[in-house]
């Protein structure tokens, strides 16, 4: 493991899933996907690549009922909690790098995640995001039109910003921009200062 994720895999990443485990924060997640779902496209497998304790995928489920749902986090205790709040779910204890498979999923989900990847190692992720997808990805993270470093909770090389949707276009040319949107810390239902864009496959792979 790298450095970033001994961090997340460790006391810090523990920490982490009662720091955003609450009623409220789940009611706000659940009205941003509603948000960015309003016109429920036709998903039927979805993946979450950091997935902690399932929030995103809980919320996903109320408006893709008949989904079925595969989550990826390195965060062993995330992972024992997750798969006691849903054991229909497909938890896979992993590294995003390390994580393989052979099937295809209709949405692949980052939400604040990929500003935790060590920047040497996007490439490679991107490679995953798209390779794990059929059709949509949905990107959710701090945004930046240069890349930045962030001092996170005084820790040091554990937060970056940057344009994820752009250089993962770049990447792969056959990705089209499907919609996009900023949600705002003050907002009705807030989720933090969240960018998100949601791409399609041109044709599917």
């Amino acid at each position: 493991m790298n450095e970033q994720e001994k961090f997340w895999s460790g006391k810090f990443g523990d920490k982490y899933i009662y720091r955003n485990n609450s009623i409220k924060l789940q009611k706000n997640n659940d009205q941003f996907f509603k948000r960015i779902f309003h016109t429920k496209q036709k998903i039927k497998t979805i993946l979450e690549l950091g997935s902690n304790i399932g929030n995103n995928l809980l919320s996903l489920e109320k408006i893709f009922k008949k989904s079925s749902f595969t989550a990826v986090e390195l965060n062993s205790k995330a992972c024992r909690v997750l798969k006691k709040r849903k054991p229909d779910y497909n938890v896979e204890n992993s590294t995003i790098l390390n994580f393989k498979t052979s099937k295809k999923f209709d949405l692949v989900l980052c939400k604040g995640v990929l500003i935790h990847i060590n920047p040497n190692q996007l490439k490679k992720v991107y490679e995953k995001i798209y390779s794990f997808s059929n059709k949509y990805i949905l990107l959710a993270e701090y945004f930046s039109p240069n890349p930045e470093k962030i001092i996170y909770r005084r820790h040091k090389n554990k937060l970056y910003k940057r344009d994820f949707a752009f250089e993962i276009m770049q990447n792969f040319k056959d990705l089209k921009l499907v919609d996009y949107g900023f949600v705002y810390h003050k907002d009705k239902y807030p989720v933090d200062n969240i960018n998100w864009f949601l791409l399609k496959k041109s044709s599917n792979s």
